[in-house]
């Protein structure tokens, strides 16, 4: 039964939503935004729900995403090759099978190593939408 509080808007533009009887998504397939366009190489698929998001992005080797932040936290599960970079001044290389948390509003950049891209998970509460700001 679908919840009477969901709506087919999104936060994110682009992306799918979730509920109202669709239940069920081939993520690969479901649609293809830009992670951040002002900041970020990273592209893929969002589906939204209620109360939280996920995407499945690829960044492509040697790219990435400059400082930027959001106001709702994330989680992001490595699934192909290394992602480096620095989350609130601590230094990351992100090996797949490695989750990274990154806090609300906290600057963050990451970038896939020259040698091939990164395939990741992600995952965001819907306090926001997928796209963040980049930092001044």
């Amino acid at each position: 039964m679908a919840n009477s509080s969901q709506t087919e808007e999104t936060l994110t533009p682009g992306a799918a939503r979730a509920g109202n009887g669709k239940y069920e998504f081939e993520l690969a397939k479901v649609n293809h935004i830009m992670g951040g366009p002002d900041y970020s190489t990273a592209n893929g698929s969002c589906i939204e729900g209620d109360r939280m998001m996920v995407a499945l992005m690829r960044m492509p080797a040697g790219t990435g995403a400059v400082a930027h932040s959001h106001p709702n936290e994330q989680w992001i599960y490595i699934l192909e090759g290394t992602m480096e970079g620095e989350i609130d001044g601590v230094e990351h290389n992100a090996q797949a099978g490695t989750v990274l948390y990154i806090p609300a509003n906290t600057i963050h950049r990451s970038r896939a190593t020259p040698d091939a891209d990164v395939l990741f998970f992600t995952a965001k509460d819907t306090s926001h939408g997928l796209q963040g700001m980049k930092a001044p």
